[in-house]
């Protein structure tokens, strides 16, 4: 079932946290003017991360155990923001690793606030 609820924080979150990513990343290649696309195209990019990461509240990695919920979160984070981060990553032919590491950890903060803060509907 959807939780329509995790989706929508995702998204925002996602969309927030890309904005830390445009600032960050305007400053690295020389600001805003003439980059206007790459950076639109950063920012939509953990947009989508945050969709995606939404959608997955209920994909599980790890079963057993008290910690499963924040491990998988911490697992899903890892694996989307590294999937997501990639695409853009290759199209900066491979020279934003920064962007792509941040990603990562954009992923992990994610999921896991998602989680902590909604609840299946």
């Amino acid at each position: 079932m959807i939780n329509i609820k995790r989706v929508g924080f995702a998204t925002l979150l996602g969309a927030i946290l890309g904005i830390f990513c445009i600032l960050g990343a305007s400053g690295r290649i020389g600001g805003w003017t003439g980059n206007e696309i790459l950076l639109i195209g950063l920012w939509y990019n953990r947009v989508i991360m945050g969709v995606i990461i939404g959608f997955a509240g209920d994909f599980h990695l790890i079963k057993n155990g008290n910690r499963s919920k924040w491990l998988n979160s911490i697992l899903r984070g890892i694996i989307f923001g590294i999937l997501v981060s990639l695409q853009f990553y290759l199209t900066t032919s491979l020279l934003d690793l920064l962007s792509f590491l941040a990603g990562i950890g954009y992923g992990i903060i994610i999921d896991l606030l998602s989680t902590l803060l909604t609840k299946k509907s």
